[in-house]
């Protein structure tokens, strides 16, 4: 054995070289390249975590999408079924009484809007199962123009279909609520109830006092003499005064034709009937104002016998209800200024 041996004779004379060894034999060869695996271990390892992330990120991505596709096919499928309940309610070919929600506000813009009060109720006339309509009322009032189209169409469809439509009232039927029930053939009231309110109002503030104390000028502008009439910050003319308080009275004197000719004999007029007043059910049955003491079922099962009730209330669905949100940004705030100037019965 030569005492001298070396790393690399042992690795000539068969031994396994050790981690590194060739690398370093190459090294110390001076071949020139000696580094360059180690290099290219390294870029080829981080190139492969690099694709690994884009992958990962590719993958995530396309979750997500599936996600929000699955999401918006949801609500499609959802506001379709919506949109399609009262097509579904009205498909029965059974006796019935139907029923038609009118709740809340009396505007354009709410569920119980003539639009949507008035494609319920010819729905369910349509059907030839309906022996009758209930309207179904809790609704302080509101619009005297929603309100008028709905009471005409009430007429309208009595005459069309000889079916008899009643109005049953729940905790309130006042002002345009009423307005639409004195088309009805029949109001039930519970005894409780809040019923009347005929009159008309317009209300608004004036600031012009608080102005002066504060010094604070108003500078409105307008072409027109009556432009800037009702404006809360400008003195009120008592030529624009008598102007709005004369189309009041013509809208007050619209609805006082409406109930006399909804309720005929049965209305027992005195001082107070179209004052503006309201009266408990009880009153108003004896003011002739409503006719009897009942309910939903009650009427059903009484009145109209036929038990089953279906409801064809059709009230805004979500998607509706996004596309005119949608569309109304854009000029909603000109839209409101306008609706507080217009008179209301309530």
């Amino acid at each position: 054995m030569n005492p001298h041996s070396t790393p690399d004779n042992q690795g000539a004379a068969g031994s396994e070289p050790l981690p590194g060894q060739d690398l370093w034999a190459r090294a110390a060869a001076g071949a020139p390249n000696a580094a360059k695996p180690a290099a290219a271990g390294w870029e080829r390892d981080v190139l492969e975590r690099l694709v690994f992330a884009t992958v990962n990120e590719q993958r995530s991505a396309r979750r997500w999408r599936i996600f929000w596709r699955f999401v918006w096919a949801s609500l499609i499928v959802a506001g379709l079924w919506w949109m399609g309940r009262d097509t579904a309610s009205s498909a029965t070919s059974g006796p019935h009484t139907a029923v038609v929600d009118i709740k809340g506000a009396i505007a354009g813009d709410a569920n119980a809007s003539a639009e949507f009060v008035i494609a319920a109720m010819r729905s369910a006339m349509e059907d030839p199962g309906s022996r009758a309509l209930v309207l179904l009322i809790n609704s302080p009032g509101g619009s005297p123009v929603q309100a008028g189209m709905i009471n005409d169409e009430i007429v309208r469809l009595k005459a069309q279909y000889q079916k008899p439509i009643y109005a049953v009232v729940e905790e309130t039927c006042a002002s345009a609520a009423y307005y639409i029930a004195a088309a009805a053939d029949e109001i039930f009231v519970d005894k409780a109830s809040i019923v009347g309110s005929i009159g008309v109002l317009m209300d608004g503030f004036g600031f012009t006092g608080t102005m002066e104390k504060l010094g604070v000028e108003r500078r409105l502008l307008t072409a027109g003499a009556n432009k800037g009439m009702l404006d809360p910050f400008s003195p009120l003319e008592e030529g624009q005064r008598a102007h709005a308080q004369a189309m009041l009275n013509q809208i007050h004197q619209q609805f006082i034709d409406v109930v006399r000719a909804g309720r005929g004999e049965r209305l027992k007029e005195n001082a107070d009937t179209f004052s503006g007043l309201f009266w408990t059910g009880q009153q108003a049955v004896e003011l002739g104002l409503a006719d009897k003491f009942g309910t939903l079922d009650s009427v059903a099962r009484d009145v109209v016998q036929a038990e089953e009730v279906i409801d064809y209330t059709r009230s805004e669905n979500m998607a509706e209800r996004f596309a005119k949100r949608f569309g109304a940004a854009i000029g909603g705030g000109a839209v409101d200024a306008m609706h507080g100037m217009l008179p209301a019965i309530r």
